[in-house]
């Protein structure tokens, strides 16, 4: 068994690498240890997260996907959630996270002296649980997306509303990788930005 921990955070001002060492010390208390770090600035709302999808293809069954929380998983519509959660299951990795205490039982060497129907039960048990955590994530992301539009409403009718800003520098860096010819996908993560800010770096510049 592998323990590949995902590290997500949505945008390149959060720091994904924050929370490594909670994991870390997580697994260490597990007496496991870390196997892989799969690190990505992307929104936890979108399917499009390179290293994730990364994470599911070098895995094999039995291997455990450690997460802090499982909005940092998913914040995903219904039907995507459902998608990864199919590409999840196909692989046969254990989601395991810190908020979800019905899942560390994935990391105990007890788990294997568990009868079978015991077992079967404690997954469906945790695969409810994974599943209600995915929904409650998901609609706190549309709760702030909600308030965020209302507040920007309000600002437009006042006049208030500038819009977001641009960062000049973080865009002229995407623009000089991009011109030395390196990809979308690696410009992203070499300078910990999601893809997204790549394609809106380059096609402003266009």
């Amino acid at each position: 068994m592998f323990i590949r921990a995902y590290l997500r955070a949505s945008t390149s001002e959060q720091d994904s690498n924050r929370a490594r060492s909670s994991l870390a010390k997580f697994a260490e208390e597990k007496g496991k240890k870390v196997a892989a770090y799969y690190v990505e600035n992307e929104s936890g709302a979108s399917l499009q997260r390179p290293e994730l999808f990364r994470l599911l293809d070098e895995a094999h069954a039995g291997d455990v996907l450690l997460v802090e929380q499982v909005d940092r998983l998913s914040r995903l519509t219904e039907s995507d959630w459902q998608s990864l959660r199919a590409a999840i299951k196909a692989k046969q990795v254990k989601v395991v996270a810190l908020d979800l205490p019905t899942s560390h039982q994935f990391l105990s060497d007890a788990e294997t002296a568990t009868d079978a129907f015991t077992s079967r039960m404690l997954a469906a048990v945790n695969d409810m649980m994974l599943d209600m955590l995915a929904a409650v994530a998901r609609k706190d992301y549309e709760d702030r997306r909600r308030r965020q539009n209302e507040g920007i409403a309000k600002a437009k009718e006042k006049g208030a509303y500038k819009g977001r800003g641009i960062d000049k520098e973080k865009h002229a860096r995407i623009l000089k990788m991009l011109g030395d010819g390196y990809g979308i996908r690696e410009t992203a993560q070499t300078l910990q930005v999601s893809t997204s800010t790549v394609l809106r770096a380059r096609d402003r510049a266009k």
